[in-house]
């Protein structure tokens, strides 16, 4: 799996701008992924829901940024992220909302996860609480969200295993009951995070057909205007 930065999310290539990319410090990185590969490249909007505390922006932090921060913010409204990453299927680039956790922000919501390609729902292995709010996120998200959206329930901060409140198996049955897949993570170890991503990347490249080799990115923009998932490949 290739990752690459945040930085890159405006770089347009097209004809004679590949040469000289490829002659650039990150050429190798990009000759796998262009020359080498010609995979088709995906937009993906994502969106992260759950409780205050949860972790939901350490996680979006250490898998755009590689960071860990032990005493973060509480996000207000929501944060916006994006980063790029190298699948078998395709390039995906992801547009994340990371949603504030607080009550009072809840009637926001709705603008963040409808039309949403993904959903990640996050709890705290250590709060029996944070679980059972993230179960009412989810009925949320089948009641409003995207008729394909795909689910990730998520148990995070493993590393408080010693104080865990919620079981894996109670997390992993709940994902299978609606669709979801499951996986535990932990943001301040980096514990299964670029795979939570990585995971998500495949399930939605596998959904949308291979086009022709080659890879423009240049409408992108236009392509957002309509359309949450999209091949731009």
């Amino acid at each position: 799996m290739v990752v690459l930065g945040a930085q890159l999310q405006n770089l347009q290539l097209q004809g004679s701008h590949i040469s000289k990319l490829l002659q650039s410090d990150q050429s190798v990185q990009w000759q796998d992924l262009v020359t080498r590969s010609y995979k088709p490249s995906w937009w993906i909007l994502q969106v992260l829901l759950g409780d205050m505390g949860t972790g939901k922006t350490s996680l979006v932090l250490r898998f755009v940024k590689g960071q860990f921060l032990d005493h973060q913010e509480p996000t207000i409204g929501a944060a916006f992220f994006t980063q790029i990453l190298s699948v078998t299927e395709a390039t995906v680039k992801f547009d994340i909302w990371d949603t504030a956790g607080q009550e009072r922000y809840h009637s926001l919501a709705p603008m963040y996860y409808r039309g949403a390609a993904a959903a990640v729902v996050v709890y705290d292995i250590s709060s029996m609480d944070t679980f059972v709010r993230a179960k009412k996120w989810v009925q949320e998200l089948q009641r409003q969200g995207n008729a394909n959206l795909v689910m990730a329930l998520v148990a995070n901060k493993s590393d408080l295993d010693s104080k865990r409140e919620v079981e894996n198996e109670d997390g992993e049955q709940f994902a299978q009951e609606n669709g979801m897949f499951f996986m535990e993570t932990s943001a301040k170890t980096a514990q299964n995070v670029n795979e939570l991503f990585y995971e998500i990347a495949k399930k939605l490249a596998r959904a949308c057909p291979p086009k022709p080799s080659g890879i423009n990115l240049h409408n992108e923009r236009q392509e957002r205007r309509g359309k949450r998932f999209c091949c731009i490949g």
